[in-house]
């Protein structure tokens, strides 16, 4: 009796595990219960003569911080966390470093003369740390030689306590003092956002105190049976599926979208919820995507920096809870052929120190009695994202990006913006010298049943096809992949619209009216706005005509990163260096190389250790598929010959966009043929489908 090749792989048990508490008003007092801010902070700061109040202003870092950390040691040992660590976002993270952070864990004692624990934590060790700044991804920021590396403590992100770990969210900075990190532009970027925009502001009348990027992320991923993620290299090393034949059912009956959760995923949510609402991370949605297995969760919004870590966390999160509940958790923007990718949608708006919202139209208005506050913030930006297109659609370059963009199931990689066509009309009229306010309309909707109200709906549709689209209150970056560290995506949209607010703010204190201003910004930018069907075809020759940011490649905008426009952009917003910028260049492409690298590896390693041994059991001819591998493995020495690093990332995407795509489809033909208690790997039906292949205990079927 032939022994089977797939069967004779282990099946991991699955886990059984106790389910997940539902939220109730007794389990309100938890949230953020193991954050240190608010109440949490309060009691025990007031132990040391302070209240939380004090951790409102960074001074705080000069003046009382042996008070913090002794307050934050307190509250550790009182909560069973005696390590900390300081954590920090490294460069190239985005689908390959668990957690996508940086931290070395220290417990908080020494030992007496008595050999007992002398528990102490000083303002120096929450503030500062040292590390080798030449092992983490540098673009050559930092060598062995020079390998000095800092974390500082950045007071805008909340301390909190994860285990037996206080976590200190921390920036990171070479010797030089050049940004090692995804944060430390940001950070920048948001300090000349906040600069430009009170400008800005006080040249249109409107006096407020501070102004900040907030931000909500709509994460997406899938949840597949760990036995069956146990039996794909591909997934385990990659987070994507290399080869594998459809199933004979997909998303191809609109059936997955919003539909009842599975229950073992619900329970494996409903874990990861209860986690992050006590780490102070509202992940109030849940739900189901279009993809089979595939869901979402996203919070409140909030400042962007906050939000990014909490989503960076929450990821971390989502990973290590799947694992206990025998399931696997798959970030990569598309782990599965012919069906949808994930993507992360940054919903992004501006708002003051005192909380309105500069992108309501109502509350701008409210707030400073102008009506010209408001089209005169949208023309800037309007100005931004046509500017500075090249940049955005560099912001979302990332590998697994490349699969998904203009392809129905993402905006297109040409960037343009949808402002609807009351919003579109009003900013057209207020070039045209009218001076009104704008009120978006609404419209009222009948069901025809006369048992169920008659309601208010916004009188604009929505579209899903613009990278940008304006939503009433914020704009929504759609365009962004699901693994990524949306950091460099913020820093992004707030320099370009520093650096409008700035020119507008110049030419409004040289004397020029506003209003002229943003007739001129909106006469020379007025071509990005699109309101129409991005997945047109039409659309890709119109925006050709009209001169719009269209970068197809992903390698190709990462490389326009460092173009002279853009270094010399954030240059002038003190945001990045060249050598900063370059080094993000240099980073992007190796981490695009790379991750096609170890992808062509698995396929060539799958192949040869497990398809063709079981091709050949199955009495099936292997010459076409040893043909079609010989093409990857020419195309991978060709990538390993190659010492530039755009020229290595250029030949890596042909390699993966074509030549592996072709031989993958000789593969997976073998798939249809061979017997399926034969073939090694699992299937995209064993992968796919929680509702329909679990047993109770959540083992594939």
């Amino acid at each position: 009796m032939l022994v089977s090749i797939r069967h004779s792989v282990m099946r991991a048990p699955a886990l059984r595990v106790p389910p997940a508490r539902f939220f109730s008003i007794a389990y309100d007092a938890e949230f953020g219960s193991k954050l240190f801010t608010g109440a949490v902070a309060d009691k025990y700061l007031k132990k040391h003569g302070e209240t939380a109040e004090l951790l409102s202003d960074a001074d705080w870092t000069t003046k009382k911080a042996d008070k913090v950390a002794a307050a934050v040691m307190d509250w550790g040992r009182d909560n069973g966390a005696t390590v900390f660590t300081h954590w920090f976002q490294p460069l190239g993270a985005s689908g390959v470093r668990h957690g996508m952070t940086g931290q070395v864990q220290n417990y908080m004692f020494t030992f007496g003369k008595d050999g007992k624990p002398n528990y102490k934590f000083t303002a120096e060790e929450l503030l500062k740390g040292e590390t080798d700044g030449s092992s983490y991804p540098n673009g050559g920021l930092r060598a062995t030689h020079t390998a000095g590396g800092y974390t500082i403590l950045d007071p805008s992100s909340p301390v909190f306590m994860r285990g037996d770990t206080i976590h200190i969210p921390t920036v990171f900075i070479s010797w030089t003092g050049h940004a090692l990190d995804e944060k430390t532009p940001l950070l920048r970027a948001e300090q000349a956002l906040n600069k430009a925009a009170l400008r800005l502001l006080n040249a249109l009348h409107y006096r407020v105190e501070g102004v900040q990027s907030n931000i909500g992320l709509e994460q997406e991923f899938f949840l597949v049976p760990r036995d069956a993620y146990a039996r794909r290299l591909d997934l385990q090393m990659t987070g994507r599926t290399i080869l594998g034949k459809n199933a004979p059912r997909g998303q191809e009956m609109c059936d997955h979208y919003f539909a009842p959760l599975n229950q073992h995923a619900l329970e494996c949510i409903k874990a990861i919820q209860e986690e992050a609402f006590m780490l102070g991370i509202p992940l109030r949605t849940r739900h189901r995507e279009v993809a089979p297995n595939q869901y979402e969760m996203a919070p409140y919004f909030g400042t962007a920096t906050t939000q990014i870590d909490q989503n960076i966390m929450a990821m971390q999160i989502c990973e290590e809870v799947a694992a206990r509940y025998g399931l696997a958790c798959l970030f990569a923007e598309k782990p599965f052929a012919d069906i949808n990718g994930s993507g992360k949608h940054n919903n992004w708006s501006l708002g003051t120190a005192c909380g309105v919202n500069l992108l309501n139209a109502k509350q701008v208005e409210k707030a400073s009695g102008s009506t010209e506050i408001f089209p005169v913030l949208m023309s800037a930006i309007v100005s931004a994202v046509d500017k500075h297109g090249d940049l955005m659609r560099s912001s979302i370059a990332s590998p697994g990006n490349d699969f998904r963009l203009g392809a129905c199931e993402a905006p297109p990689a040409i960037i343009s913006t949808y402002l609807g066509d009351s919003l579109t009309n009003f900013l057209d009229g207020y070039r045209s010298g009218k001076a009104t306010a704008y009120s978006p309309p609404k419209k009222m909707l009948s069901s025809g049943c006369d048992s169920v109200v008659d309601f208010e709906v916004p009188a604009e549709d929505r579209n899903r096809t613009s990278p940008f689209p304006y939503g009433g209150h914020r704009f929504e970056f759609r365009a962004v992949g699901s693994a990524q560290n949306v950091s460099f995506v913020n820093t992004v949209l707030c320099t370009i619209t520093a650096e409008a607010f700035d020119e507008f703010a110049t030419a409004i204190e040289g004397g020029a009216k506003p209003q002229e201003v943003a007739k001129k910004a909106l006469d020379e930018h007025w071509k990005v706005i699109y309101n129409g069907n991005g997945y047109d075809p039409e659309w890709l020759v119109e925006a050709g005509k009209r001169g719009v940011w269209r970068i197809d490649s992903g390698v190709e905008s990462i490389n326009a990163m460092s173009s002279d426009k853009n270094v010399a952009l954030f240059d002038k917003m003190k945001v990045m260096s060249k050598i900063e910028v370059d080094a993000r260049r240099d980073v992007s492409l190796q981490h695009y190389a790379g991750t096609v690298e170890m992808e062509a590896l698995c396929m060539v390693d799958m192949v040869k250790q497990q398809i063709i041994p079981a091709l050949k059991e199955a009495g099936i001819a292997t010459d076409g598929v040893t043909k079609a591998l010989a093409t990857v493995e020419k195309g991978l020495a060709g990538m390993h010959a190659e010492g530039d690093d755009l020229k290595k990332a250029t030949l890596a995407r042909t390699l993966r966009l074509e030549t592996m795509i072709e031989a993958r489809a000789v593969i997976d033909a073998t798939e249809a043929e061979c017997p399926a208690h034969i073939w090694p790997l699992a299937t995209y039906r064993e992968l796919l489908f929680l509702d329909k292949n679990q047993d109770a205990n959540g083992n594939t079927v």
